[in-house]
């Protein structure tokens, strides 16, 4: 009976598994974004920034060389919660306002963002749209040139490319680079191939002012990025991810820094997919919604990630026992081509993608190290679905100074 159930578990997994890999196939191919209108559109830059006087100027003097017109865009520095003198450095800078906050009870990116909106509609001026951004990041130049054609074009969300500013610090910020590398080509730009609904990272977003004001932001869960994205799908609005429009985000250099912002980003996605996930896939279902139903299925991946320990303990346990094996793996059940080639193409996709995005081939190096990187998730996603009810934020300090011109010099 265990064992059927168990069959029945890992048949689950394996074919939104295999779902994903047919979709990858999809990311094998890209249309350049044009640029076709000329810059009309307005933007209010939010930056989210909490103790971040290390870098915050660098991001600053990034933005203010944007190629747009200076009057279509003003800087607010959410300056949440700061002890240190990341206000006074804002400040530093001529037309660029900080906006400090305090309340010790509302923590986290989610109730700042919040805040901020609420500030920036009593604002005498007020903007076509908003975008935000981390404060460890790096702008490509051209970036609002792309949110202007896209919101020209009538898409009301917009998701650029997270790159990584240092991916050779340590073979975690690498390990860090090759996942985000990874799910912008196989991930993100599959599903805007297939017209279907990307999704919002954290930063580097731009959301239509209109929509913000009509929904209201209420994502202040510990993965506001994710639950933002879910409400938008819930109303029909799709976000479009631009393959063009590159963010820069500063990555983590030691594993324990790396576990603490994943154990977050798990508890998080534990959480969102426990209130959003079986309401979206009946809509999908309900509706005949194909971009629903995807969606659904996206936000179950951290339910893959604790199957996928859970059956993989079980079965490693079922070996160690004197006679024969009690538990049968779904592999067994396929033809061995099959398998082999699933298993294969699992292992590959990684350096498909960093070869497709043109990965400097020093980085391949470190793939050596990447697998201990990706079962070190299924631990976190374990610890992180006994303890999704805290809505704790905990701060990645960020300290790595980097000017665009080093980070785009480095990728040539």
């Amino acid at each position: 009976m265990f064992n059927n159930v168990l069959l029945a578990i890992q048949a689950l997994a394996a074919a939104i598994g295999v779902y994903q890999i047919f979709l990858s196939f999809f990311g094998w191919y890209r249309r350049k974004e044009r640029i076709t209108h000329k810059p009309t559109k307005s933007f209010a830059l939010i930056v989210a920034a909490h103790n971040e006087e290390a870098v915050v100027g660098a991001l600053i003097e990034n933005l203010l060389k944007m190629d747009y017109p200076r009057e279509l865009f003003d800087i607010f520095v959410i300056c949440d919660n700061c002890t240190d003198g990341t206000a006074d450095i804002v400040r530093s800078y001529e037309g660029v306002y900080a906006c400090e906050r305090t309340n010790p009870n509302e923590r986290g990116k989610g109730f700042a963002i919040e805040w901020m909106l609420k500030e920036l509609w009593k604002n005498p001026r007020q903007y076509d749209a908003i975008v935000m951004f981390d404060a460890d990041n790096l702008v490509a130049t051209n970036f609002l040139e792309y949110m202007n054609e896209d919101l020209c074009n009538g898409y009301r969300v917009v998701q650029g490319y997270l790159d990584t500013k240092n991916p050779h610090d340590s073979w975690i910020s690498a390990a860090n680079g090759i996942t985000y590398w990874f799910c912008n080509r196989l991930w993100q730009l599959p599903r805007y191939n297939l017209k279907l609904s990307n999704f919002l990272g954290g930063t580097g977003m731009c959301f239509e002012t209109k929509l913000l004001k009509e929904m209201g932001w209420g994502a202040t869960s510990l993965v506001e990025d994710l639950e933002f994205t879910v409400r938008c799908i819930q109303r029909g609005i799709y976000p479009k991810f631009n393959y063009d429009a590159r963010v820069y985000d500063e990555k983590p250099i030691t594993f324990r820094a790396s576990a603490r912002q994943r154990l977050r980003w798990m508890q998080g996605h534990f959480d969102v997919s426990r209130r959003y996930m079986l309401p979206l896939l009946w809509q999908g279902i309900r509706t005949g919604s194909i971009v629903k139903i995807d969606a659904a299925l996206y936000i179950f991946n951290a339910f893959i990630y604790l199957i996928g320990f859970l059956v993989t303990l079980a079965l490693w346990f079922d070996m160690m026992l004197p006679g024969d094996p009690h538990l049968t793996s779904i592999y067994a059940k396929m033809p061995l081509g099959l398998s082999l080639t699933i298993v294969l193409y699992g292992y590959l996709q990684c350096p498909i993608a960093m070869l497709m995005e043109k990965v400097n081939w020093r980085m391949y190096v470190k793939l050596l190290l990447f697998p201990v990187f990706f079962l070190s998730w299924w631990p976190i996603a374990f610890y992180a679905f006994f303890t999704q009810n805290n809505k704790t934020w905990s701060h990645t300090q960020h300290t790595r100074v980097i000017r665009l011109e080093e980070v785009q010099g480095k990728q040539m």
